[in-house]
């Protein structure tokens, strides 16, 4: 579908140069045909071994090209995240076997003057890693812009989970400060800390249990500080895990192992001798 449309020149000098960005991520967008998937009995976005997909600067791992597998999904994302979520709610006030209150009563008595800002900074540990590795690495799944696309994305996810959740529920904390379900430092900490795993696993697993060690000692640290009721952490960890995962499994049923579809804007000559501009969009 292609549409021609008459600008002033004005315009037609801003967009051109918008078109010296848009081209060449358009141009790495492009969709490959059906014929580039392989069959597979649960899912339609199985890959071959070696693809690599636009943005992404290096082969899939057996469990990278399942990614758009939904029973996989269901059993490696959602499964573990709602026991999370759930062992959260199950555990909010003093209900359960170790429940939160009895959490807090021993923190009470073992570490009655513990305070630290450590939790703040933290949960952004494995964020400068991410970063740190691209500039050391050539091994990270996706291509600079892509990652940050990917972890915004989830992050503005973990975001919507977890600021209405917050004001629904309305719990008070141990410190008596409202808003306590779930923990935003801690739903943060595991967002990072699962786009590590994912963007960088295939290179070395310990960079994953780091990852998610810091996540875990940030929510370690949100319960000392007397901050969070454990209700809150262990809920927190769940929404983190969802959010980046149910991204990558957007993000592999969109692009249907070929990229998004393909927007191009190009400077045109009009038969009247106006400059204007082509927009055409690939389906």
């Amino acid at each position: 579908m292609t549409k021609t449309l008459k600008l002033p020149n004005i315009l037609t000098i801003h967009l051109l140069w918008l078109s010296l960005f848009i081209s060449p991520i358009a141009a790495q967008a492009q969709v490959q045909p059906d014929s580039a998937l392989t069959t597979h009995p649960d899912s339609a976005f199985v890959l071959p071994a070696d693809t690599v997909l636009p943005g992404q600067k290096s082969p899939f791992t057996d469990a990278q090209r399942l990614e758009g597998d939904n029973k996989r999904f269901l059993k490696r994302a959602v499964i573990p995240s709602v026991a999370l979520i759930g062992a959260g709610i199950y555990t909010i006030g003093g209900r359960g076997i170790l429940s939160s209150h009895d959490v807090f009563n021993y923190r009470t008595r073992a570490f009655p003057e513990f305070a630290t800002n450590a939790d703040d900074f933290a949960m952004l540990a494995p964020l400068v890693g991410l970063y740190g590795f691209n500039l050391v690495s050539s091994q990270n799944r996706h291509e600079l812009g892509r990652q940050t696309l990917l972890l915004v994305s989830a992050g503005a996810l973990t975001s919507a989970m977890v600021w209405p959740t917050k004001r629904f529920t309305d719990i008070d904390r141990p410190n008596e400060k409202r808003e306590a379900f779930p923990s935003g430092h801690t739903a943060y900490a595991f967002t990072i800390a699962t786009f590590m795993d994912k963007e960088f696993r295939h290179k070395s697993p310990w960079v994953s249990v780091a990852s998610y060690s810091i996540a875990g000692a940030t929510g370690v640290l949100r319960v000392l500080n007397n901050a969070h009721w454990m209700s809150d952490v262990l809920a927190g960890a769940g929404v983190g895990i969802l959010s980046v995962n149910t991204v990558y499994w957007i993000h592999a049923k969109l692009t249907k192992g070929g990229g998004l579809n393909t927007a191009t804007v190009v400077p045109v000559m009009l038969p009247g001798g106006n400059v204007g501009m082509a927009f055409s969009l690939q389906f």
